[in-house]
């Protein structure tokens, strides 16, 4: 799949990089809101809700949109996963906003110095957003749920990091069947993570060994190089 192939495509993406940016931002504060806040007016709670809506038809209308485009239309599915759980799952839609990152300037180049500092700033990004929703998820289904002991969302975040670390102290714990799915995804999500942190720091330590030796080698030879020009000057 070309540039040129899929050039309406590129283009309504460009187009709507910003805007999805915005959205995004937008669902993340009105999705935290109506969960944190307890005491919210009936107004204020049908605003949030418009909100809501509004950037959940955003999302399915530039999907939908952006999938006509697309000549090949099996590889956009399969390369935009993110996208599509986001027309699906309400908590998906603020990771939308690390699709979006790559749209940086400084996040853009094909360099390896580029590529390191994109994937570190993106997975560092993914990690606090991911421990994030999954708080606010579960203090959603867990706050006022029998015998459940996660009833605030400081509970909630403490219990998802140490989840997450695979620390398992066991003084916070879901009781309720969505808020122990919620606990799988961060489970299995946990390990990826940490998979792919470890498969970063060993490529970079990796890439920087071969780099220092490049540099001894270069350097030994410029004076092997000096040494024999020296001998031909005396000669």
């Amino acid at each position: 799949m070309t540039d040129e192939d899929d050039s309406k495509r590129l283009r309504w993406e460009r187009a709507t990089a910003w805007p999805g940016i915005a959205a995004s931002v937008l669902f993340l504060v009105a999705y935290s809101w109506n969960i944190l806040d307890e005491s919210k007016s009936p107004a204020l709670n049908a605003v949030l809700i418009v909100v809501l809506v509004a950037v959940w038809a955003f999302f399915l209308v530039d999907y939908v949109m952006r999938l006509i485009l697309a000549k090949h239309k099996a590889e956009f599915v399969r390369h935009n996963p993110v996208d599509l759980l986001s027309v699906f799952i309400p908590m998906a839609r603020p990771f939308r906003l690390l699709t979006g990152l790559r749209h940086l300037p400084g996040l853009q180049g094909n360099s390896g110095s580029h590529l390191r500092r994109r994937v570190v700033i993106i997975a560092a990004s993914f990690i606090v957003m991911f421990i994030y929703v999954i708080s606010l998820a579960e203090f959603q289904v867990e706050r006022f749920a029998h015998g459940s002991n996660i009833r605030s969302f400081g509970d909630a975040v403490w219990w998802a990091c140490v989840t997450m670390a695979t620390v398992g102290y066991g003084d916070y714990y879901p009781v309720t069947v969505p808020g122990r799915v919620l606990a799988v995804v961060l489970m299995i999500g946990g390990v990826a993570i940490v998979g792919t942190a470890s498969a970063t720091i060993v490529n970079y330590l990796n890439d920087r060994t071969r780099v220092m030796r490049n540099d001894r080698e270069a350097q030994a030879q410029r004076m092997r190089d000096h040494a024999v020009d020296e001998r031909g000057d005396g000669s």
